[in-house]
């Protein structure tokens, strides 16, 4: 317990041992780490914590934790890479397909006072926001089944590009410890702390999901007018109201206010869900990818399709003339 005289360091972290996953500790059973008290801030919440630095094996760059274990804890993620400990997947992609909706603050002001009150309730015994096994659907369990990585990835642990050799300056040649290599400069190079953390606009999630729903046969279709995702075979029971309720709840990614309307079919067991933005209805047919539940019943997911509305030609209008009125589906 620190010293009443510095009561800054009431929040402060101390631990003995890292929260890591398989592929940041490395191969070698053997690891040596390096531990510094307070040695710098929470990459999300600013309080110091304890840094553990380590070398994950022959040919790898040293590694160092770079958030604190509350933070950690909170979000089930790894204290170095920030990726999910159960399924070795982005933040983002998780939270997609369990529907989880992240309540930590993103303001300097307000993310310590939340690491606080989250350190303390843990404490107590209770309940992890990332505790939402039950509460998940089966659509959303089963596609991070597919999606996870069971196996560790040491590619990862390798050397950064030696910044000397994109130059054309580097005299270490095969010497050298970092990679000789020109860097891609694509989404992908572009990555920050806090959006991998509270999974948002993180591109490498954006990119697991936009395959995933590829391969589930809902590739975006070339028309950007297309905003409108079709539901079929819906229980008996669904209305207009309950259908919405599922499909708002299932997308804490999208705000609310981009739904744009829901058309339920009774007849057909059909729904419509038109989006206000094209981004809107990608989000929602990635998190959909493996199907939506509604009433313990899987529902099958496409896009709509937009049709030429060639009928205007009689009343003397333009034959050009479309509308992206969702009459079909793809197949």
């Amino acid at each position: 317990m620190p010293p009443k005289a510095d009561i800054n360091k009431a929040g402060w972290e101390q631990s003995e041992f890292p929260i890591l996953c398989e592929t940041c500790l490395g191969a070698n059973p053997f690891v040596r780490m390096s531990k510094q008290e307070f040695g710098r801030s929470c990459g999300t919440c600013a309080r110091p914590f304890t840094v553990f630095r380590w070398n994950p094996g022959s040919g790898a760059r040293y590694k160092a934790t770079v958030i604190c274990q509350t933070c950690a804890k909170v979000k089930n993620v790894c204290q170095t890479c920030l990726l999910d400990l159960e399924y070795g997947l982005p933040t983002q992609v998780r939270d997609t397909a369990l529907a989880v909706q992240s309540e930590a603050p993103t303001s300097d002001i307000n993310r310590e006072y939340y690491a606080q009150n989250m350190e303390s309730k843990m404490g107590d015994g209770t309940t992890s926001m990332m505790q939402v096994g039950s509460r998940a659907s089966s659509a959303g369990k089963e596609m991070l089944k597919q999606l996870a990585r069971t196996n560790p990835y040491y590619k990862r642990n390798r050397p950064h590009i030696c910044s000397f050799f994109v130059k054309g300056e580097c005299k270490r040649g095969d010497e050298c410890p970092y990679r000789h290599e020109k860097p891609v400069e694509n989404e992908l190079s572009h990555q920050n702390i806090q959006d991998r953390y509270h999974g948002r606009n993180d591109p490498v999630a954006r990119k697991i999901m936009a395959t995933h729903a590829d391969t589930q046969g809902l590739k975006p279709p070339e028309d950007q007018s297309i905003t409108s995702i079709f539901l079929s075979s819906l229980p008996a029971s669904a209305t207009e109201a309950t259908v919405r309720t599922h499909v708002v709840n299932s997308l804490p990614q999208v705000p609310s206010s981009q739904l744009k309307s829901v058309v339920h079919v009774t007849k057909s067991r059909c729904a419509f869900i038109n989006f206000k933005d094209r981004f809107s209805a990608e989000r929602a047919a990635e998190a959909w990818a493996n199907g939506l539940d509604i009433d313990g019943e899987r529902i099958i997911v496409k896009w709509g399709r937009s049709r030429n509305t060639n009928a205007t030609k009689a009343t003397g209008a333009s034959s050009s003339t479309s509308v992206a009125v969702p009459m079909a589906v793809d197949t």
